[in-house]
């Protein structure tokens, strides 16, 4: 008895501690900082109110029965009385959650129709895919592709028009929006509305939330909500092409690009723009690599460069680069010497 006692107490201890945080996960949803992040968040909140009143009333009521109708010491085990039936407390106890599911999907169904409207212009417009494991953001009205990071300006409508390009990825950020899926020959869409700039090196995170795949835990992605002047000069930046070395190191690694890396990655100014994998034109202006779950530094990238399974699980040996499916990169068996040159390549690509 004593033992059942200390694990409930245990239990309860745990939950309780497990609540206690100064500072919000950077994937909190209950910590919205947008707009339409904070209408779910309020319907969420409202809705569980409703719950816990009707939680404790259902409850209270079963423990009153339990003790006051409790079979004492000394009674008869049949009741005093038999009854069968009760009309009027079946017509109550049918209209009462009738009236609580009315009014909990009224407010649900109008948050709903709310954020998955079509925002106002002038907007930014995003085309986003998934892929096993990677997020591919072409931003139309500017003219470049990334992958796994972008740049939002602040208060600004940003609408994603979203699909897949092979198995069903699920889009969220939680701060900003819900899950969306994205679906291979559908098409979806969502909306961001961020409220304020972040802190420099604070993005917002966001992960794949539908399973996708052996390195599904590792298809995540950042946000940085920057002013509009500061987003306009990132674009900018973006949009200009990559800067082919002549010289050095660098210089180097690009003869390296050019045997080993082109029949996957996009590069803009050059003849190389197959999308098998992500593009790379300002790779090394990206804080990020791996689908967003690795630090952008020189001993990530060499890692990555001499065995990205190290890293990251994946499945080259299923890829199909003729058929345009690609699962993960191989180990290509790199030399120290043509790792060095090629992470010299890609940290001059800001």
């Amino acid at each position: 008895m004593k033992s059942r006692l200390a694990l409930v107490v245990f239990g309860v201890l745990a939950l309780a501690l497990s609540a206690c945080s100064e500072k919000n996960l950077p994937r909190d949803s209950l910590d919205p900082e947008g707009p339409i992040a904070r209408d779910i968040d309020n319907l969420f909140t409202s809705v569980f109110l409703i719950a816990v009143v009707v939680f404790a009333l259902v409850q209270g009521a079963l423990i009153f029965g339990i003790v006051k109708y409790r079979r004492r010491k000394g009674e008869d085990d049949r009741p005093i009385k038999q009854s069968h039936g009760n009309t009027k407390l079946e017509i109550t106890w049918t209209i009462i959650p009738a009236l609580i599911l009315a009014g909990v999907a009224v407010p649900t169904v109008g948050t709903l129709l709310d954020i998955r409207s079509e925002p106002d212009s002038p907007r930014i417009e995003i085309t986003v895919t998934g892929h096993q494991w990677w997020w591919e953001f072409e931003f139309p009205q500017y003219g470049f592709t990334t992958a796994n990071e972008i740049h939002i300006p602040a208060e600004a409508n940003v609408y994603l028009t979203m699909t897949s390009d092979d198995v069903i990825h699920s889009f969220w950020l939680p701060k900003l929006n819900g899950k969306r899926d994205l679906v291979p020959g559908r098409t979806s869409h969502l909306t961001l509305i961020a409220d304020d700039p972040t802190p420099p090196g604070e993005p917002l995170y966001g992960v794949c939330a539908e399973f996708c795949g052996l390195a599904h835990a590792d298809m995540r992605l950042l946000v940085f909500v920057d002013t509009m002047e500061e987003f306009e000069e990132w674009a900018a930046e973006q949009a200009k092409p990559a800067v082919i070395p002549t010289e050095g190191p660098a210089a180097e690694g690009y003869a390296t690009f050019e045997r080993v890396c082109v029949a996957c990655h996009a590069v803009a100014g050059t003849d190389y723009q197959a999308r098998l994998a992500p593009d790379l034109t300002h790779f090394g202006s990206r804080t990020s690599l791996g689908g967003a779950s690795f630090v952008n530094d020189t001993d990530h990238l060499e890692q990555w460069l001499a065995n990205p399974a190290d890293l990251k699980p994946m499945d080259p040996d299923r890829n199909d680069i003729e058929g345009g499916r690609i699962l993960g990169m191989p180990n290509f068996g790199l030399e120290t010497g043509e790792i060095d040159s090629l992470v010299a390549l890609l940290q001059s690509w800001k």
